[in-house]
């Protein structure tokens, strides 16, 4: 992992930013807000639900980044975010973090092309997508740090 991490701060994809649990758990709170408002926006808004589920997600990675003392640092901050988060979290997340970068895409077709369909199942499956992610990044964050008190 340190050795890829080095190759994206070569290539000033990222760039080290030390930070103290306070602004990790910023990011994640964010997280939190944007899955609990995804997860009651879905009775009314599968795109809506979809997009929030996305940017819970998005949030987390960058409070995992930046527990790891990285923010990303390019033009394609999104994927950045997307391919540490792969790298920080391992083998055990690969099939999740393949899930977060398809919704990347479909998010940039919704946000930048119309008539794109989303379906209701794409709507959920991005909820449960989100939970398993940000519930790993809790993990990995109660790990390096007991104190961590945040739940899903």
């Amino acid at each position: 992992m340190l050795e890829l991490l080095k190759n994206f701060l070569d290539q000033g994809k990222i760039r080290k930013q030390p930070s103290g649990l306070v602004q990790v758990e910023a990011f994640l709170k964010e997280a939190l807000i944007d899955l609990g408002e995804a997860k009651k926006t879905l009775r009314v808004s599968k795109r809506g639900a979809y997009l929030l589920a996305y940017n819970a997600m998005l949030k987390g990675g960058r409070g995992l980044m930046l527990l790891e003392g990285y923010v990303p640092d390019d033009g394609g901050q999104h994927k950045t975010v997307i391919d540490v988060c792969g790298l920080i979290l391992g083998e055990e997340f690969r099939i999740i973090i393949q899930k977060f970068d398809s919704m990347r895409r479909k998010r940039n077709d919704l946000t930048y092309e119309a008539g794109v369909l989303l379906s209701s199942s794409d709507a959920e499956a991005a909820l449960n997508e989100a939970d398993t992610l940000i519930a790993g990044i809790f993990k990995k964050v109660k790990s390096r740090n007991p104190q961590f008190e945040l739940e899903l």
